[in-house]
């Protein structure tokens, strides 16, 4: 509930968008100057045509809407501007069977910038690298040797590392893409501190992203939006498999590195559920995660832009994924999302779930503000095959939420 949070100093509220202006001497740690120069090269025109053209790919979809195999909504909340952003780009990197799922929640005074960004540009460089990995002479050792062992995610939701060596019809496929992930989200987070006109020091997103071909599944995390599995157990129910982590500052490994890093970690005892992460001589930030793109205030004090990499063989009984922002999560369970989800036909599916979560948090908390979501829903199994589930042969562009 809520990414980040102003301090206080001397009995007064430090606003968040001040960090980025108050010097040293003001007990904040800021940068010297928050004036940005914005050159003709990097100008916002230019970026404005590139996105442009991003918009006429076919197959990448950006707003309200649905194809055959997945559908994806977002609904400004009652905070301002819609900071959450998503995709679904089929025929990924010109594979006929792949398919790029992404959410992105933007935190900050320019957090709704930043997601964008993240959103338009982080599959493209995924793309260019997997393609530049899977170029390299196949059964390279040394790529063996840096990557770790699959992370493989069960139906009894525990993660586990498994053998290679049993393994082989999918090695080469995850070796090349986590490194793919690695190195295209180390990328995307440079790109953004270089960033000639949007300010990330003290702005941010989560990202959680999936590439799908056929029937496997590589899932990128940073932050604490979610990736859930709609499946069947051996009952044949519809059951839920959270597939990441929701990368918060109090789980033990994050709260390791950024202690080890000089950032403090403690929540405040108005919301004592929710763990922050703070400067170390100052009450701010306030970053309800441990991860994020951007927020270069923390990245010295152990916030960090790596992602955390899993791998998921699909089977017949997996029917659906859904990427959801935490303004969902906060309010609905994985199981009431999963049973949201296959109660509809699949082209209102993530409509319906945002109208869910919507109604929960006006229950829950009456007096909070509702936050953004977002929702893409990839469906796994082809329409003809699925009960229930009418077909929608074209991309509809609904404008109900004007992304800015």
């Amino acid at each position: 509930m809520g990414s980040c949070l102003s301090g206080e100093r001397k009995n007064r509220k430090i606003v968040y968008s001040e960090i980025a202006s108050t010097s040293h001497n003001d007990a904040v740690c800021t940068r010297k100057s928050s004036k940005m120069k914005i050159t003709r090269r990097g100008c916002p025109a230019d970026d404005a045509t590139r996105e442009m053209s991003l918009h006429r790919v076919p197959g990448r979809m950006f707003l309200n809407g649905s194809t055959d195999n997945a559908t994806l909504f977002t609904r400004q909340g009652k905070k301002g501007v819609n900071q959450d952003a998503m995709i679904v780009w089929e025929n990924f990197g010109s594979k006929e069977d792949a398919t790029f799922c992404g959410v992105f929640d933007g935190h900050g005074p320019f957090g709704h910038m930043v997601a964008k960004k993240v959103r338009d540009s982080l599959p493209l460089k995924l793309s260019a690298q997997w393609e530049l990995d899977a170029t390299r002479e196949n059964g390279q050792t040394e790529a063996r040797c840096r990557v770790s062992p699959p992370t493989l995610i069960n139906k009894d939701s525990e993660i586990s590392h498994c053998d290679l060596a049993r393994q082989d019809g999918y090695n080469d496929m995850y070796v090349n893409l986590k490194e793919s992930f690695l190195k295209a989200f180390k990328v995307m987070d440079k790109e953004l501190k270089l960033h000639p006109h949007i300010d990330c020091f003290t702005s941010g997103t989560t990202s959680v992203a999936l590439v799908k071909q056929g029937r496997d599944l590589i899932i990128g995390n940073v932050g604490d939006s979610r990736a859930v599995l709609g499946t069947r157990d051996k009952s044949n129910s519809l059951i839920a498999v959270q597939l990441t982590v929701d990368l918060k500052p109090n789980l033990p490994r994050e709260a390791e590195r950024i202690r080890l890093c000089k950032g403090r970690i403690f929540a405040l005892q108005s919301e004592p559920q929710i763990f922050r992460v703070w400067l170390p001589n100052s009450d701010c930030p306030g970053l309800a995660m441990a991860r994020a793109f951007g927020d270069f205030c923390l990245k010295d004090f152990g916030l960090i832009a790596v992602p955390d990499v899993s791998y998921y063989h699909l089977t017949e009984k997996d029917e659906f994924v859904v990427l959801a922002t935490d303004g969902v999560w906060d309010v609905l369970s994985n199981e009431e999302v999963v049973a949201t989800v296959a109660s509809v036909p699949r082209s209102s599916a993530a409509r319906n779930l945002v109208d869910s979560a919507t109604r929960a948090w006006r229950c829950k908390y009456p007096a909070a503000k509702v936050d953004d979501c977002a929702v893409v829903c990839l469906f796994l199994n082809s329409s003809e095959t699925a009960t229930a589930i009418p077909k929608e042969q074209e991309f509809t562009e609904e404008m109900e939420t004007k992304l800015s």
